[in-house]
């Protein structure tokens, strides 16, 4: 009969055996986060109860006296494990609790006591290791810091993975966009701090909604700051590897990025976040009335007044007319008392309301461009223990790792039959407009993307 494997054993060879298994990498990568917390809350219980017996795993009492260890050894032994959950930030973790007999005094954990069942101190070594993990150096070094030798990865697993996700993100950073075709491209950056003595520099990022409304993951890189060069190399890359214009470009208000989308997709509508744009009125605002202003402010978008049992909403410059004659309405209001705040509103009218144009039942997640930003909170939540990455690669490579898992859990669009026919009416009038029959006709090819919308 097959001997059981001692459960530090036991963790070891679960997650060797990922890697031989022919799995996804994102999946597999998310394995070994979980697998490397129980190896290492594992490895210090172990290590705990060999210092409380005085004696290793197997090791007999009267060997550890005669060796001279006397002093530390107690009575009692080692009777078998019981499960026992912790839960951390990276979700519930289970682990085989030693179970002793014989003892003259209880066992109890210094990392968890006699019946914890949750501890930080846990949760910062597991989210440190994981992030310090796509650095061979890193990982070794944190883990064997902290627990002893024993309780780090095995080098080649760590080289492993290393090189994995390397591999698979620079795969993915080339691969042919040609295939996809978006209604949507919503771009966001996020600031991480990625080299020694510098400050936090962004990850840029983009991710649509194809034509079929299914979500898609398109592009990731480091930048040293949210320039227009640096976005216009980021967009460039994405359509210099197939990726079609989108009809509606959906960011924040960010000067490069703006100039360089209207660059590199010159006939695409663009749409200015609209919670972006509350914060920065709300910023302007004193204390005591923002709550009105911030009420006042989403009213101007609340369209819900204009459906009724008969009647839906229709999309187009009339919408647009009509929230318009609101935002004059709020500026009128508010104008006297807070004067700059209405000017940040009025500067980006005209892009706010951009997203009336499309399908009614798209609205509400087309006007903003949060939805990557909650995404991108998941990254620096585990990045906020160590402060900072070791360096570009592996910042880039762990934004990567996580966006690409989020992004299998991403809601997509409905797509109706009319808003179909209002999204195929966009993208003739936006991307393929008539050729004129006769010279007298070429001014009209030089109206903006909005006046053709219209």
């Amino acid at each position: 009969m097959a001997r059981t494997l001692p459960p530090v054993q036991a963790i070891r060879a679960e997650i060797d055996a990922l890697f031989t298994e022919g799995r996804d990498l994102v999946e597999v990568i998310e394995d070994v986060a979980r697998l490397g917390a129980r190896l290492i809350i594992q490895t210090a219980v172990e290590a705990e109860v060999d210092a409380f017996l005085g004696r290793a795993r197997y090791q007999r009492a009267n060997a550890a006296t005669s060796s001279g260890e006397a002093h530390a050894v107690r009575p009692g032994h080692r009777n078998g494990h019981c499960p026992t959950t912790i839960k951390t930030t990276t979700g519930p973790v289970t682990i085989a609790r030693p179970k002793l007999r014989g003892t003259t005094e209880a066992f109890a954990s210094r990392l968890f006591g006699a019946g914890v069942t949750r501890t930080n101190a846990l949760e910062t070594l597991v989210i440190a290791s994981f992030v310090r993990g796509l650095s061979v150096r890193d990982v070794e070094g944190a883990l064997a810091d902290a627990l002893g030798p024993e309780a780090a990865l095995s080098k080649s697993t760590v080289s492993t993975i290393c090189q994995a996700i390397v591999a698979e993100y620079d795969a993915w950073s080339r691969r042919d966009l040609s295939a996809v075709e978006l209604d949507y491209l919503f771009l966001d950056a996020s600031h991480f701090k990625m080299h020694d003595g510098q400050r936090a520099e962004p990850v840029l990022a983009a991710w649509g909604i194809t034509t079929e409304g299914k979500p898609v993951f398109i592009g990731l890189s480091a930048a040293a700051a949210e320039s227009t060069d640096a976005w216009h190399d980021f967009l460039t890359d994405l359509a210099a590897r197939g990726l079609r214009p989108p009809l509606l470009v959906i960011s924040d208000g960010a000067p490069g990025l703006i100039a360089a989308a209207e660059q590199v997709f010159p006939r695409s509508l663009r749409q200015r976040c609209v919670i972006h744009k509350c914060r920065n009125v709300l910023s302007k605002v004193s204390a005591g009335d923002q709550a009105e202003v911030k009420a006042a402010f989403w009213n101007i978008f609340d369209t819900s007044s204009l459906e009724n049992d008969d009647k839906e909403i229709e999309p187009g410059p009339g919408l647009v007319a009509w929230v318009q004659a609101r935002i004059d309405a709020f500026a009128e209001t508010w104008g006297g008392r807070y004067p700059t705040a209405v000017k940040s509103l009025l500067t980006d009218r005209q892009s706010l309301t951009t997203y009336l144009r499309f399908p009614p039942e798209h609205h509400k997640r087309i006007r903003h461009s949060n939805f990557i930003e909650r995404t991108f909170g998941e990254t620096r939540r585990r990045v906020k223990v160590i402060g900072r990455f070791p360096g570009e690669t592996s910042c880039v490579s762990l934004v990567w790792a996580v966006l690409d898992r989020a992004a299998r859990g991403w809601r997509g669009f409905t797509m109706t039959s009319k808003g179909l026919r209002t999204l195929q009416d966009l993208r003739r009038a936006l991307l393929s407009p008539p050729t004129p029959l006769h010279p007298a006709a070429t001014a009209s090819s030089h109206s903006t993307p909005e006046t053709a919308a219209a």
